[in-house]
């Protein structure tokens, strides 16, 4: 069978479950920086290369700490998220603001910070302009309709509410000029955990023709384009990793016919991926708790889709691994659940595992991206800690799990004993 590792071993989360019991994240940081330096690596041969990490993959600032050293920056979508890289030590044009249905308040904080901010609509121009002034750099993000087709998460561009549609580009664009910003850049993003890595670089051949034609008609120097993100991860052991350098030559060579040949260059390269850089190196980590056995085995765990809702709202598939029977025969099918109230809370439907008894820890890998990030309180679930393992195999917690003192923070129970 066909299966996945784990950087620890039962003995090393057992210690830690002493101290800390489960459900919690752990995220591998060696690997999360080796990916990074693949990463950047691969992208070197591209014109002004650099990686904004999505924050809403991972939004803790010790990994965007980490990133930040590797030359990263971040890529945010609100006000809490700019915060978070401003604590991370990350400021000025290394951040890229892109958010939509954006409050004020969130582009003040941007234009506070001399984060370049990505307008997803025409409208925002002058909200922009009225609410924080027009900074000196401007990007639009373009949604290319028709042009492009979108994949099962993201959705098709003509009915994802991102972006302008060509025609407004041109208006925006020179709308911007008139009113005095100096420097341009364009955005898009069409895909999620997308492998095939031909799409990618088609994207890049629809944004440099673009950016020809509008250099043309506008008489405007862009600085930057950025790709977006949305590369994907094996989560099923049977697939493979998208390789950074094909994407890397494709678009390389897409700019040398496009850009180059129309004497736009220098043009940056930016990308923001998330899942990408940290998804493949995180791990939720969880005690069996009952097994039930009715229709159907059922292994029941600490953890629910509190903690990673992805197999729930996405159907997607996440790899087990039951801790210390790595190498037993996997004949046992079960439903692995969580304590949920809702038939749907669920890691795994059918799935083949070694005999699981009451008091194993099973790991479900692929949890560094989009896990504990879209975790919710429903039911009064508690939102669990985060660990990161260092290099030298030490854990070190990088978020505390939830209490129920969090959770009745914001209530006010004073007020309760007076109303009637």
């Amino acid at each position: 069978m066909v299966s996945k590792q784990v950087p620890f071993t039962k003995e090393e989360i057992t210690g830690l479950i002493e101290k800390y019991p489960t459900p919690f994240h752990v995220y591998d940081e060696k690997a999360i920086i080796e990916n990074a330096m693949k990463l950047r690596k691969a992208f070197s041969i591209v014109n002004g290369f650099k990686e904004y990490f999505a924050v809403k993959a991972l939004p803790n600032p010790y990994i965007m700490k980490l990133l930040k050293n590797e030359g990263f920056g971040s890529d945010c979508s609100s006000l809490p998220e700019l915060l978070l890289s401003e604590k991370a030590g990350i400021v000025g044009e290394n951040i890229m603001f892109s958010s939509n249905d954006t409050p004020a308040e969130e582009f003040i904080k941007a234009r506070e910070l001399g984060a370049i901010i990505n307008l997803d609509d025409l409208s925002h121009i002058e909200f922009l302009e009225e609410s924080a002034g027009l900074p000196e750099i401007v990007c639009c993000r373009y949604n290319p309709g028709p042009l492009k087709e979108g994949n099962a998460i993201i959705g098709n561009p003509e009915e994802a509410k991102y972006g302008f549609t060509r025609e407004q580009l041109f208006t925006g664009y020179r709308m911007m000029k008139e009113k005095g910003v100096k420097r341009f850049g364009l955005h898009t993003m069409v895909a999620s955990n997308e492998l095939d890595p031909a799409y990618f670089i088609e994207t890049a051949k629809i944004l440099f023709e673009l950016i020809a034609e509008l250099s043309k008609e506008l008489d405007i120097k862009f600085e930057f384009v950025n790709l977006g993100g949305g590369i994907g991860i094996p989560y099923r052991p049977e697939q493979e990793q998208v390789p950074y350098d094909v994407i890397a030559k494709g678009v390389a060579e897409a700019y040398d016919e496009t850009i180059r040949a129309n004497g736009l260059h220098p043009l940056k390269i930016f990308l923001e991926c998330g899942r990408v850089i940290t998804g493949p190196y995180g791990y939720l980590v969880s005690s069996v708790r009952h097994m039930k056995h009715i229709y159907k085995d059922y292994v029941g765990l600490d953890a629910c889709m509190a903690n990673l809702m992805r197999p729930a709202l996405y159907g997607a598939y996440h790899h087990i691994t039951v801790l210390g029977k790595e190498h037993e025969d996997h004949e046992m099918l079960y439903d692995v659940t969580g304590s949920l109230c809702e038939n749907n809370d669920k890691f795994a439907i059918d799935r083949l595992l070694p005999e699981v008894e009451r008091g194993d820890i099973l790991v479900i890998h692929d949890a560094g991206a989009h896990g504990h990030a879209m975790g919710f309180n429903y039911n009064g679930k508690l939102r669990s800690a985060e660990f990161l393992l260092r290099p030298d195999g030490s854990f070190v917690q990088i978020r505390r799990a939830e209490t129920i003192e969090d959770y009745f923070a914001t209530l006010d129970f004073e007020g309760l004993a007076g109303f009637e």
